[in-house]
C-alpha cells in the first residue's frame, strides 16, 4: 500500500489540491479567456482569433476529466461553430457554418463555452467553462464594380463662359468596406473634348464654348473605386451649348408651306419672344406680307378686265385698251408681256414699244363724265431732265400734232391732259391736272383710277382719293376734221414732222387699261377691282387677351399687334395666319417680315429685337383639265340655214373639268381623277377658213340666252366670243343656243368652226373642239315631173318591169276591167302617200313651232325654202310607203329628243347621207337631183293613161 500511494500523493501535492477523496476524479471546470476578437474574410470559413482558442482544465492529465471535448457557441443567428482540434491540449478553431457576406453583416458578437470530457468514457459528470464573449469582424473583398446613379446626365452652358463645375456625376459601390466602397477617381474617356473632371465627379469646361461652332457635346465618363476597380458601363453626359441670351423671337420656321384650298394656316404656332428677363412696359410687333413680286402686287383674280368689272358690279360699256392678243384684238400682239399666264396679263414697256388702238375700238362719245383706269408699275425716270412718259394719248392722226387727251408721267408726277373743243365753250377751261405722289416712282404696282366730272377730276390710287395739287387752264382746241389716233405706251406724232412717228415713250409696266365713257366709277367698285385675294388673318379673336390691340391695313398685308404683356403678345402672334381665297392661286414665295419694338419703364426703347425674315411657299395647285365634248359633225339642209333662226351648232355640247388628286389608301397614295366645278371667263367660237360674209351669213346668239347670267358676247366676221366669269353650266346653256344662219347657202357645201374656253384669262384653256357643218343640197324636181314615172328622190330606184309592161299594154287600147282595177289601186296608193306627206308637213310644222316658241314669237315658216319635196311613184309596192312612214316616225322621235328647238328639213341625217355610188347611179339614170329650179308638180305631157 505504501509503495502504491506515493506517486498519487505527489500528484496531489503538485496541484495543490486535497487528495482526500481519491474516488472523485473530475474536480475542475475547463478554463478559457473571457473575450476573443476574430477576423474572417468574406466567403472564407476560418476565423482568426486573438488570443487563440485554447481551453485548460486542472484535472489534466487525468483522462477524460482533464481533456476538452467540445466548444459550444451561443448567439442568435451566429453563423459560426467551434471545433476541438486537440482534446488533450484543449486547442480549438472557430469556423463559419455558412457563407459570411460583409455586405450583409460586417460584425458578429456571440458567446462561447468549453466542455471537458467528464469523469469517464461515457462523458458523465462533464463540466463547462465560464462564458466568453467573441467579437468577429468580417473583412471585405472587392467584388463589386462602381455603378453610376443616373443612366444619363444632361446640362447646359452658355457660350463664352468658363464654369468651375457644369454638373457633377456620382457613382457608388456595393462593397462594404471603405476601401472598396468609396469612389476614388473619375475619368472622361471621350478623347478631344474641352472638358475635365475631378475626383468628386465635377465636370468643367477647359475652354470657352461657341454656339455657332458646336451646339452640343456628348462625352463618356468612367469611375474607379479605391481598389481601382472600374465601372463596367460608362455613363453618357450631354452638354448643350446655349447662345448668349439675346432678345428676339424664337421657335419659328423660315419656311411655311401653304396648300391651295386649305383656308387659313398659322404661320408661327410655336414662336415666342425672348426678353432675357428684363421688365417691359409694352411690345409692338408688325407682321408684313410682301407680295409685290407677284403679278400686280399680290395674288389677285387674273380674269380679263371686262370680266373683273362685271364681277365687281361695274357699269357696262368700258373699253379694254390692253386686252389679251386674239384675232379680234390683235393690236397688242407686238407688245412685250411679263409674268406669263401664271399671273396677270402684264405688258412691259421699255421705251420702244407702243400700240395704235383701232378706230372701231376707240370710244367716240367721251362726255363730261368718263373714267380711265389702269394698273401701273413705274420707277424713277432716267436723267436729270426726264421727258414725258405717255401711258395713253389721243392726238391728231395727220397734219397737226395736237393732244386731245392724254395720261402721262413726268418727273414722278402723274398728269392728265384734257383739251375741250371750241364747240363746247370758248373760254379758259381746266386742261391739265397734276398729282405728285410717292407711289408713282416706287417701282411697285398700284391701281390708278381717274374719275372725270368736268371740270372736276379725282384720282384714286389703291382706293384712296387724291385731289390734284395743280390745275392748269388753257384755251379749247379749234374744231377740225382731222382724225385722231389713240395710242398706248407713247404718243402719235402725225404732223409737223417729215415722217410720222411715236414720241414720249413710256418706261414701266401696265395692265388693265380701260376707258368707260358716260359714267364714273364708284368707290365700292374701285375697291373691289384692286382687292387682294391673299393676306394675313388672325384666328380665334375671342381668345386674345383684353390688352391686345391689333390693326390691319386695307389690303390685309400688314398687321400691327400691340400689348403690355409678353405672354399676351406671344399668344397673339401664334394666331397670325396666311389665307388665300383663290381656287387656283399663283404658286411661289411670299415673303414675311416682322419688326418688333419693346418699351421699358421710363425708357422709350430698351431692347433691340432683330427682324424676322421668312417665306410662305404657296404650292402649285392641281391644274384643271377643261374638256369640251359633243358631236363633231352636223348635217343640215340649206332650208334649215335659211330659216329665221338658222341652226344650233352645239346642241349636245358638254363642258367638264377634272383634276388629278392623290387619294389616301392606307399607307399608299394613289392618284385619282376628280371632276371639279369652277368658273370660266370666256369661250371663243372661231370660223375656220374664210371669214363670215355679212351679206349672206352670221353667227348669232339671242340676248335672252345671256339673261340671268354674268355673260356678254361680242361678234365679228371671224367668230363670236362669249365672256364673263360664270359657271360652266351657264356657258353650256349659252353655247347651246348659238346659231349659224345663211340666207343664201346655194354654193355652200360646209362650214367649219372651232370652240375653245378659258379659265383665268387663258391660264387654263380647254381642248380645241372642231365642228363641221355639212350642207347636202336637196333634190329639185326635174323637167318631167310626173309622179307616176319619177322615182322618189331619196330612195333607191326599184324596177318592176312586169308591172310596167302590163300597164303600158293595157293603156294602148280600151281599158278592160283588170286594167281599171290596177289604175284604181295605183290611185289609192297615190292618195295614201299624199295623205302621209300632208301629215308629215303638219307634224314638222308643229315640231318647229314648239321648238321655236321659246326663242321667237314669229310662227311663220318659209315653205318655199323647205327641203320637203314629195315625189310619188305609184308603181312602187305598198311596202315602200310603209318604209317611208316608219322613217318619218323615227325622224319625229329623233327630233323630239333634242334639247332646244330648231327648224328641221324633211329628211333625217340618215336619209340625207347619200353615198357617191348612189349619186352616180342617179345621174346615170337621168336624175339631176342638185337642180334648184322649181317645176310644175304635174306635167300632163309626160303622163299617159
Amino acid at each position: 500500500m505504501k509503495t502504491r500511494g506515493f506517486p498519487f500523493v505527489l500528484f496531489c501535492l503538485f496541484w495543490g489540491h486535497s487528495c482526500a477523496l481519491a474516488g472523485k476524479v473530475n474536480k475542475h471546470k475547463p478554463w478559457i479567456e473571457t473575450s476573443y476578437h476574430g477576423v474572417i474574410t468574406e466567403n472564407m470559413d476560418t476565423v482568426l482569433l486573438d488570443p487563440p482558442l485554447v481551453a485548460l482544465d486542472k484535472d489534466s492529465p487525468l483522462p477524460y476529466a482533464g481533456e476538452i471535448c467540445a466548444f459550444k457557441v451561443f448567439g442568435q443567428d451566429a453563423p459560426f461553430e467551434a471545433v476541438v482540434l486537440n482534446r488533450t491540449s484543449g486547442e480549438g478553431v472557430l469556423r463559419a457554418s455558412s457563407p459570411v457576406d460583409c455586405e450583409s453583416q460586417k460584425e458578429y458578437t456571440f458567446i462561447i463555452q468549453a466542455y471537458d470530457c467528464g469523469a469517464g468514457p461515457d462523458g458523465a459528470d462533464w463540466k463547462k467553462s465560464h462564458k466568453a464573449v467573441v467579437h468577429v469582424q468580417v473583412d471585405d473583398v472587392n467584388e463589386f464594380c462602381p455603378v453610376f446613379r443616373e443612366s444619363l446626365y444632361k446640362a447646359s452652358v452658355t457660350e463664352g463662359k468658363i464654369y468651375d463645375s457644369i454638373l457633377q456625376v456620382e457613382a457608388w459601390d456595393q462593397d462594404c468596406s471603405p476601401q472598396y466602397s468609396q469612389i476614388c477617381n473619375y475619368e472622361i474617356v471621350t478623347p478631344g473634348t474641352p472638358f475635365a473632371i475631378d475626383r468628386n465627379g465635377n465636370i468643367r469646361n477647359t475652354e470657352r464654348l461657341s454656339f455657332d461652332k458646336q451646339q452640343s457635346f456628348r462625352i463618356m465618363v468612367s469611375a474607379f473605386d479605391c481598389g481601382q476597380k472600374r465601372t463596367k458601363e460608362d455613363v453618357t453626359v450631354h452638354i448643350e451649348v446655349k447662345p448668349v441670351c439675346k432678345p428676339g423671337w424664337q421657335g419659328w420656321n423660315k419656311r411655311v408651306d401653304y396648300e391651295p384650298g386649305t383656308g387659313s394656316k398659322q404661320l408661327f404656332p410655336k414662336m415666342h419672344l425672348e426678353t432675357c428677363g428684363g421688365p417691359l412696359s409694352g411690345v409692338k410687333a408688325m407682321v408684313e406680307l410682301q407680295t409685290n413680286h407677284i403679278g400686280k402686287g399680290c395674288d389677285r383674280e387674273t380674269y380679263s378686265e371686262k370680266s373683273l368689272q362685271k364681277l365687281c358690279g361695274a357699269a357696262s360699256g368700258s373699253t379694254d385698251l390692253l386686252p389679251a392678243p386674239s384675232p379680234s384684238a390683235n393690236w397688242t400682239a407686238s407688245l412685250l408681256t411679263d409674268s406669263g399666264r401664271e399671273s396677270d396679263l402684264i405688258y412691259k414697256f421699255d421705251g420702244h414699244q407702243a400700240a395704235n388702238v383701232p378706230d372701231h375700238v376707240v370710244p367716240q362719245n367721251l362726255t363730261d363724265q368718263f373714267t380711265i383706269a389702269t394698273w401701273m408699275k413705274h420707277g424713277p425716270s432716267p436723267g436729270l431732265r426726264a421727258e414725258k412718259e405717255t401711258l395713253l394719248c389721243s392726238s391728231d392722226k395727220t397734219e397737226m400734232n395736237r393732244h386731245h387727251y392724254s395720261l402721262y408721267v413726268h418727273n414722278c408726277r402723274l398728269v392728265f391732259l384734257l383739251r375741250r373743243d371750241f364747240t363746247q365753250i370758248d373760254t379758259f377751261r381746266p386742261a391739265e391736272f397734276h398729282w405728285k405722289l410717292d407711289q408713282i416712282c416706287d417701282k411697285e404696282w398700284h391701281y390708278y383710277v381717274i374719275n372725270v366730272e368736268f371740270p372736276a377730276v379725282t384720282l384714286f390710287v389703291d382706293g384712296v382719293t387724291y385731289e390734284p395739287y395743280l390745275v392748269t387752264d388753257d384755251w379749247p382746241i379749234h374744231a377740225s376734221k382731222i382724225d385722231t389716233q389713240l395710242t398706248v405706251g407713247a404718243c402719235w406724232q402725225g404732223g409737223e414732222v417729215e415722217t410720222p412717228r411715236y414720241t414720249q415713250y413710256f418706261h414701266g409696266s401696265l395692265s388693265g387699261l380701260t376707258i368707260r365713257p358716260g359714267r364714273i366709277e364708284t368707290q365700292k367698285v374701285i375697291s373691289c377691282l384692286q382687292a387682294c385675294k391673299e393676306g394675313l388673318d388672325i384666328n380665334s379673336l375671342e381668345s386674345l387677351a383684353k390688352d391686345i390691340k391689333f390693326h390691319f391695313n386695307p389690303a390685309q398685308s400688314v398687321l400691327v399687334v400691340e400689348g403690355e404683356d409678353v405672354d399676351s403678345i406671344n399668344t397673339a402672334i401664334t394666331k397670325v395666319s396666311y389665307i388665300n381665297s383663290r381656287q387656283f392661286p399663283t404658286p411661289g414665295l411670299r415673303r414675311l417680315h416682322i419688326t418688333t419694338t419693346v418699351q421699358c419703364f421710363g425708357e422709350e426703347t430698351c431692347l433691340s429685337i432683330p427682324e424676322i425674315k421668312a417665306v410662305v411657299m404657296v404650292l402649285p395647285p392641281s391644274e384643271p383639265r377643261i374638256t369640251i365634248s359633243g358631236s363633231n359633225q352636223l348635217i343640215r339642209f340649206a332650208s334649215d340655214l335659211r330659216s329665221p333662226l338658222g341652226v344650233a351648232l352645239f346642241k349636245d355640247l358638254r363642258i367638264t373639268s377634272t383634276v388629278m388628286k392623290g387619294e389616301s389608301s392606307g399607307r399608299s397614295r394613289r392618284p385619282g381623277v376628280m371632276e371639279v366645278m369652277h368658273n370660266l371667263d370666256y369661250c371663243d367660237v372661231l370660223v375656220i377658213g374664210e371669214e363670215l360674209n355679212p351679206d349672206r351669213e352670221s353667227l348669232e346668239i339671242h340676248h335672252s340666252a345671256l339673261l340671268g347670267k354674268h355673260l356678254d358676247a361680242t361678234n365679228s366676221t371671224s367668230g363670236i366670243s362669249i365672256y364673263g366669269v360664270d359657271s360652266m353650266a351657264h356657258y353650256e346653256q349659252a353655247l347651246r343656243q348659238l346659231r349659224y344662219r345663211n340666207w343664201r347657202p346655194t354654193s355652200l357645201n360646209d362650214r367649219k368652226f372651232r370652240l375653245t374656253c378659258s379659265e383665268l384669262n387663258g391660264r387654263y384653256t380647254s381642248n380645241e373642239f372642231a365642228l363641221e357643218v355639212t350642207v347636202p343640197h336637196h333634190v329639185a324636181p326635174v323637167e318631167h315631173v310626173n309622179h307616176m314615172a319619177v322615182q322618189p328622190p331619196y330612195m333607191r330606184p326599184v324596177h318592176h318591169p312586169l308591172m310596167i309592161h302590163t300597164l303600158n299594154s293595157h293603156m294602148s287600147g280600151s281599158a278592160p276591167p283588170a286594167a281599171t282595177a290596177v289604175i284604181v289601186v295605183c290611185i289609192a296608193a297615190l292618195v295614201v302617200i299624199v295623205v302621209i306627206g300632208i301629215y308629215r308637213i303638219h307634224a314638222t310644222h308643229q315640231e318647229a313651232s314648239r321648238d321655236d316658241e321659246s326663242e321667237s314669237k314669229d310662227p311663220e315658216v318659209d315653205w318655199e325654202s323647205s327641203a320637203l319635196n314629195i315625189t310619188v311613184n305609184p308603181m312602187e309596192e305598198i311596202k315602200g310607203s310603209q318604209g317611208l312612214g316608219e322613217a318619218l316616225k323615227g325622224e319625229q322621235e329623233e327630233e323630239e329628243e333634242e334639247e332646244d328647238g330648231e327648224l328641221v328639213g324633211a329628211m333625217t341625217i340618215a336619209e340625207s347621207d347619200i353615198s357617191d355610188e348612189e349619186e352616180e347611179e342617179k345621174v346615170r339614170e337621168g336624175f339631176d337631183w342638185r337642180k334648184q329650179e322649181a317645176k310644175p308638180e304635174w306635167d300632163s305631157s309626160s303622163a299617159t293613161y
